[in-house]
C-alpha cells in the first residue's frame, strides 16, 4: 500500500477541498442547442456549482474576485482558476452548440446553511 494511504488518512494526496459557500443552488441547471445537432452529437460539458457561483458573482453581479473569494470563503486565486474555466465551459458550449450540464461537485453550502448537523 502507497505511502499515506492506510486506514483512516483520506482517500489521496493533497489537502481536503475547502467548502465552498454558494449563493444559491441554481434552478436551471441543463443548457442545449434549440436545433439538433448535425451529425454525430458532442457529448455534454459539465459545469460545477462552484464554477457557475463564480461566473455568477463576477459577470453577473459585478463583484471583484476578491469580494467574490470573501463570499465564497475561498481565495482569490481560486475564484479566477473557477471563473476561467466557467467562462471557457460556455464558451465551448456557445461555439459547439454542445448541451451544458450543472451539477453539485460535493463541497458546496448554500447560503444560510451551516455545516454543523443536529
Amino acid at each position: 500500500m502507497p505511502m499515506g494511504m492506510g486506514p483512516g488518512r483520506g482517500r489521496g494526496r493533497g489537502r481536503r477541498r475547502k467548502m465552498r459557500m454558494i449563493g444559491f443552488v441554481p434552478e436551471v441547471r441543463y443548457f442545449y442547442p434549440a436545433l439538433p445537432p448535425v451529425g454525430q452529437p458532442k457529448p455534454p460539458i459539465f459545469m460545477t456549482y462552484e464554477e457557475f457561483e463564480a461566473l455568477r458573482l463576477v459577470d453577473h453581479e459585478g463583484l471583484t474576485q476578491e469580494e467574490a473569494g470573501k463570499r465564497m470563503g475561498v481565495s482569490r486565486g481560486t475564484v479566477w482558476r473557477a471563473l476561467s474555466s466557467a467562462r471557457k465551459k460556455v464558451a465551448q458550449m456557445l461555439v459547439e452548440g454542445r448541451e451544458l450540464i450543472i451539477l453539485p461537485q460535493g463541497n458546496e453550502i448554500p447560503k444560510g446553511m451551516t455545516e454543523e448537523k443536529p
